[in-house]
């Protein structure tokens, strides 16, 4: 399985470095970088990388609705992980797509409005305390480790 990880609007370079850290452990994946995000080469992205940035492939879109469109025109099926009405459990996914893009947003905002609807599907962690928020870094490699383990 291809995976394209689609980071929309990440504000925290240890947040990017940390999920190219992640998308170098699971392999075969990629990484897209929209908007805000900062890019490699980058002191901050690097400590938490660990020259996983030399590693993983990557490219910068200006716009995140530019970068799901052409992963659309290229077949892959574009997973949001958000919590939103529609959205099911991360336990209860399956596909057979063996091209997926997954959708992170930011950290206070999460995955713009605009993203979700070209989304489809929306996944959501379980999640048991109060808060109902996890850690962009911490929740991509959740996924990642599942869906890559299915």
């Amino acid at each position: 399985m291809e995976i394209i990880v689609v980071l929309d609007n990440i504000r925290s370079m240890h947040n990017i470095g940390s999920i190219f850290r992640s998308c170098d452990a699971m392999g075969n994946c990629s990484i897209f970088l929209c908007g805000i995000c900062a890019t490699p080469p980058s002191k901050e992205i690097h400590k938490t990388a660990l020259g996983s940035t030399e590693s993983v492939p990557w490219k910068y879109f200006k716009h995140t609705q530019d970068a799901v469109i052409e992963l659309k025109k290229n077949n892959y099926k574009i997973i949001t992980i958000e919590q939103t009405n529609e959205s099911i459990t991360l336990n209860k996914f399956k596909t057979k797509a063996t091209k997926i893009a997954l959708v992170f947003g930011n950290e206070v905002k999460g995955v713009n409005k605009k993203i979700i609807d070209l989304s489809e599907k929306c996944i959501e962690i379980n999640q048991y305390g109060i808060k109902q928020s996890m850690n962009v870094s911490v929740a991509a490699g959740i996924v990642l480790w599942a869906i890559r383990n299915k």
